[in-house]
């Protein structure tokens, strides 16, 4: 094990980058047994000392708050209570990314299970764009509702919850989003980022989805103390938790503290494939294993997405609400083959969007005729590969550009974007600190773009200093075995704010290597005892890492990634998703 922890020396890498540890000294490293790893694992990604038992298995029980910490979720739990008893007309307005979806999906179902059949309605994104409109607003309350929930979105509608007012319809609004100084008129505004917010801003790292499961569980408390249950049983919000996890893992939400929690306990619903439409999902993904964080991320989630960028806004809830096998597998194909059309042009944008970067704190780029139903997905590409904001903008015939926003660790681009709006200088925006939408005029890109450079720029250079590679643990290249992959799942759930742990080994030489797939890098490699291991590099053909794999059958290399199980053929066996290498000689 000494010789793979020399690897930790490395000060710069095939990727230019050092290797470091993220906690624990050189020399006790590599010889942990599984329980000592997961502890390890756990301490190095902040948990105290004495809450390591809540994390190793995170529960709803230990993590979660009293839902009425929350500014007005006691009254808006009222509210609904009353349309309950009432049997009232409910709409829910969500938006059309997976964590409006799934809001929405899950309180339809809470709902239905409360007798109230609630209507859903999500905008087209090309022709009503983002959040509540008056006119939307209006139509529901003209159908007949007369209690109108807003779900992951809303904390911006100044104006459309004016218009609902004026029509004689009630607005809820349930959202995560940056909030203004001043709120929308509303009968409540629920969102752990109101800044007038206490207790419950220590909840602003989560999604829509998990802010409605809290307000369905202080929703089923009032009509408890109501006697609303007497002779009739209450929902198990428990049976809902895969939409949350799903939710909470696709709006790419810190996991940590309860959301750590949903996801972990979600995931354990999903595999009872209690959902219809989250079976369709999988099977329609091909998966045949139980689904784990990084499936919701990148294999459900975007299909869900799929019909909010590039088809029918409305298929992702109709799919998680189904009670209809048949119907959820009809769905489910759809959505995917709008997935491969996503693709496609995604693909196209991404390319041209990659020629107009320059430099600066945050880049920002805009293109006639790209698709607005792709640019955060592109903007989240940009973000990646240049380790820095990223903000790409679909300009319309009209000089209106429609822009989407990723930010890296320690950047809030959400605020930067809503302190644009304040100023004038765009007619839209909000979003939170990794993610950020917008509308700008043309002609005051270059104003917006200097504001943002002049606001970020600092926090930028402070989120690059010292940049490294950090590893959690350093084996031999035979120890990258389905075993050493268990130890470390059980340290998950993982994603942004609770990072998947990476390993180092070495040193290997390339046996086989070559380009798959969408400019991916498979090799095969083999340690000084001749055992082969598989290794894959996604999207690094074009990069440092990939010509040093393709290039490397006389030199040896230390490794560094994700240690993963390869679960095609008989027998499960693991692999390594490469992140960066390091010539060992």
């Amino acid at each position: 094990m000494g010789a793979v922890t020399a690897a930790l020396n490395i000060s710069c890498s095939i990727l230019g980058q050092p290797w470091r540890w993220r906690r624990l000294e050189a020399d006790a490293r590599g010889g942990f047994a599984p329980e000592e790893l997961v502890t390890q694992l756990l301490l190095a990604r902040g948990c105290p000392p004495d809450a390591l038992g809540d994390h190793r298995a995170p529960s709803i029980r230990a993590f979660m708050p009293d839902p009425s910490i929350f500014r007005d979720m006691d009254r808006a739990a009222a509210r609904l209570a009353d349309a309950v008893e009432g049997r009232e007309q409910v709409a829910i307005f969500g938006d059309y990314d997976v964590d409006g979806a799934t809001s929405a999906a899950l309180l339809q179902l809470v709902l239905r299970e409360l007798g109230v059949e609630a209507r859903p309605y999500i905008p087209d994104r090309l022709t009503e764009g983002y959040g509540p409109s008056g006119p939307a607003l209006a139509r529901l309350a003209a159908e007949g509702a007369s209690l109108i929930v807003t779900v992951d979105c809303g904390a911006q509608a100044f104006e459309a919850l004016l218009h609902a007012r004026d029509v004689g319809v009630e607005v809820v609004v349930v959202d995560h989003h940056k909030c203004a100084s001043t709120l929308p008129h509303a009968h409540a505004v629920v969102n752990p980022n109101r800044l007038d917010e206490t207790d419950g801003a220590a909840h602003g790292h989560l999604a829509a989805v998990g802010m409605v499961w809290l307000l369905c569980a202080a929703l089923v408390r009032t009509l408890r103390a109501r006697g609303f249950f007497v002779g009739r049983a209450e929902p198990r919000l428990l049976d809902h938790l895969d939409l949350v996890a799903l939710g909470t893992v696709a709006d790419v939400a810190q996991l940590r503290g309860l959301n750590r929690a949903f996801v972990a306990q979600g995931l354990k619903v999903m595999a009872q494939g209690r959902n219809p439409g989250l079976v369709a999902l999988a099977e329609a993904a091909r998966l045949t294993r139980a689904p784990t964080c990084s499936d919701l991320g990148f294999a459900l989630g975007p299909r869900i997405n799929a019909g909010g960028r590039v088809g029918r806004s409305d298929l992702g809830v109709r799919l998680l609400t189904t009670r209809d096998p048949a119907e959820a597998r009809a769905l489910a194909e759809e959505l995917g083959q709008l997935n491969d059309e996503r693709r496609f042009i995604e693909t196209g944008v991404q390319e041209h969007a990659e020629t107009l970067v320059v430099g600066g704190a945050v880049a920002i780029v805009a293109g006639r005729g790209w698709h607005p139903g792709v640019i955060g997905i592109v903007a989240g590409r940009l973000k990646e590969k240049l380790a820095r904001p990223a903000i790409v903008i679909a300009l319309g015939e009209d000089g209106i550009g429609k822009g989407s926003g990723r930010s890296v660790t320690g950047v809030d681009l959400g605020a930067a974007v809503l302190a644009a709006k304040e100023h004038g200088l765009i007619e839209a925006g909000g979003g939170h600190a990794m993610a950020a939408g917008l509308t700008v005029r043309e002609e005051r890109l270059p104003e917006f773009a200097a504001f943002l450079e002049e606001r970020l720029a600092a926090a930028v250079a402070r989120s690059g200093e010292g940049r490294a590679l950090l590893l959690d643990a350093s084996v031999a290249p035979a120890g990258v075995n389905c075993e050493l992959v268990d130890a470390l799942e059980a340290g998950g759930p993982y994603g942004v704010g609770w990072p998947a742990p990476r390993v180092a080994t070495g040193p290997v030489r390339v046996v086989k290597a070559g380009v798959v797939g969408r400019g991916h890098v498979r090799a095969i490699v083999s340690g000084d005892d001749g055992r082969a291991l598989k290794t894959v590099a996604f999207r690094q053909a074009d990069t440092a890492l990939g010509a040093a794999l393709l290039g490397a059958s006389h030199r040896r290399l230390w490794l560094a990634g994700r240690a993963k199980k390869d679960d095609w053929g008989a027998r499960p066996s693991a692999e390594l998703h490469l992140e960066d290498a390091a010539w060992a000689e």
